[in-house]
């Protein structure tokens, strides 16, 4: 094994009433890339902010180059070389890529002017760039660099600061497959060059793939370490949770019933003369799987009228709908939740209890006028029904994990009885605890007889929770698989256009 970077031993964090961290003791070594891992509220974050220099422990120390403190600061961790990517972009929208890297630490020229050099500058930029093989320059302006090139930009303005050991917090959450494992070949040259990344991570299957080791923490405490030859889906679950993944995912009580929403030859904006044609029965959750791009998310917008179909039609339970705005969809039934809930399925500077009922206040009014004790009875209702982890209903949706925000936008849908639901990716960036409460809640309500299409790129979830899986690619249908004929490489090869194998 190689050198000792950093050590923390019985790292130990108290908030008011909440042990945060119980004598956790973790060593990172140079060149190579540790998984950490656990649900929300497992302690990830705080042990990053301890290791970031945020925030200090309440007891314990932290051995940087053999020297032991009990605590960092923010410059401490800077200069022993810790940098962190965070999941949310930190980036200034109104400046170049150059002026990111070094913000705040700008060369300059001139004397007491102290003009920036811009030349200097670009120079100290692009060795970094093209470290990371991006194909954007130090001039670029940020509004025009895509999720996954601000994410390398993040790990550039980390490199900057000659770091040794990077933390990245959920960096492939909003990147496809491409961009994915363009950000995979980084952090392999990153470990080459003998740095350590500590990648945290809901997407398992890629701490398969190229995690050394991984180290799971659950209720503030690290309960198991896995060497890269025992790192499975399977054995971080069971360690996450105290279960198996079989139990995570769970089959329909009863048959499927009719069709209860009829696609016939569909066809959107994003693909001209492209049609689709496709049913979602009662009582059935129905996978709508395809590469990044192959049309799911935009027919999913047009079904809710949130878009315009171009050509065909929509039936629901066997008669001809309209659907031109979203006010529609919901009047008939047709409910989405979207993939991006903070920015399209929830506001956030509201409670839980005004998210659940503000696309029904009306049936939450008297005399025109919002009734507060009707709006908290369904609110608490669905608090109850979910299990939306919150003190009360007047907690702002902001305040909430992910798992539970997700678990807000279904409240918001269930408590005005949908006919259909759209799930788009309905489990991103949460984490597997909460993804097996959301997969039990899409299958009670399938076996109420709602109708369920979702949306979803993780392979694994698309398998275990489908009961059908529609796979789409370039705007049109290449296949549909039942049960028996669930794989990887049928869903693959259709998503690519290969057919099944």
């Amino acid at each position: 094994m190689f050198k000792v970077i950093l050590q923390l031993k019985n790292i130990t964090k108290f908030y008011p009433g909440v042990a945060a961290l119980t004598d956790v003791s973790m060593t990172f070594h140079e060149g190579e890339i540790v998984g950490i891992v656990g649900e929300n509220g497992a302690g990830k974050s705080t042990l990053m902010n301890v290791l970031g220099g945020v925030v200090a422990p309440t007891s314990g120390t932290i051995e940087i180059d053999g020297v032991e403190r009990h605590s960092l600061s923010v410059i401490d961790a800077i200069n022993a070389g810790i940098a962190f990517v965070h999941q949310e972009l930190n980036l200034f929208d109104n400046l170049s890529v150059a002026a990111n890297v070094y913000i705040g630490r700008e060369p300059h020229y001139g004397g007491p002017l102290k003009l920036i050099d811009q030349r200097k500058l670009a120079s100290l930029v692009q060795p970094l760039l093209d470290a990371l093989g991006v194909d954007f320059k130090p001039e670029t302006p940020v509004p025009d660099l895509s999720i996954a090139q601000r994410q390398l930009l993040e790990i550039a303005k980390a490199l900057s600061l000659d770091a040794r050991l990077v933390i990245m917090d959920e960096p492939t959450s909003s990147l496809t497959l491409s961009e994915t494992a363009t950000l995979l070949k980084v952090i392999a040259n990153l470990k080459a060059q003998g740095v350590c990344v500590i990648f945290i991570t809901h997407r398992l299957n890629e701490l398969e793939a190229f995690a050394d080791r991984v180290v799971v923490l659950r209720d503030g405490a690290s309960v198991g370490e896995l060497t890269k030859s025992q790192v499975s889906s399977a054995a971080m679950i069971q360690l996450m949770i105290g279960r198996d993944l079989k139990s995570i995912y769970t089959p329909p009580a009863k048959p499927r019933g009719p069709a209860m929403l009829k696609v016939d030859g569909a066809e959107t904006s994003a693909y001209p003369g492209k049609r689709v044609s496709m049913s979602v029965h009662a009582g059935e959750i129905v996978g709508f799987a395809g590469l990044v791009g192959s049309g799911r998310t935009e027919l999913a917008r047009a079904l809710f009228g949130i878009d315009a179909l171009t050509g065909g039609g929509v039936l629901l339970d066997g008669k001809s709908v309209t659907i031109n705005t979203p006010g529609e969809a919901i009047a008939q039934g047709i409910f989405l939740v979207p993939e991006d809930r903070k920015r399209s399925g929830l506001q956030l500077d509201q409670s839980i209890a005004e998210n659940i009922c503000m696309a029904s206040l009306p049936d939450h009014a008297r005399y025109g006028l919002v009734d507060r004790n009707l709006v908290q009875a369904t609110a608490e209702a669905q608090k109850q029904a979910l299990d939306i982890r919150a003190p009360d209903t007047d907690t702002l949706a902001g305040a909430l994990s992910g798992g539970n925000q997700q678990k807000v936008v279904l409240g918001k849908w269930l408590s005005m009885r949908p006919r259909v639901l759209i799930c788009d990716e309905p489990t991103r960036g949460i984490d597997v605890g909460a993804k097996a409460e959301i997969y039990s809640k899409l299958r009670e309500l399938a076996d109420s007889g709602i109708a369920i299409l979702m949306i979803s790129s993780d392979m694994e979830e698309v398998i275990g929770v489908s009961d059908r899986i529609i796979v789409l690619h370039e705007g049109q249908i290449s296949g549909t698989l039942d049960r028996s004929q669930f794989s990887e490489r049928n869903v693959l090869g259709l998503a690519v256009g290969n057919g099944m194998n």
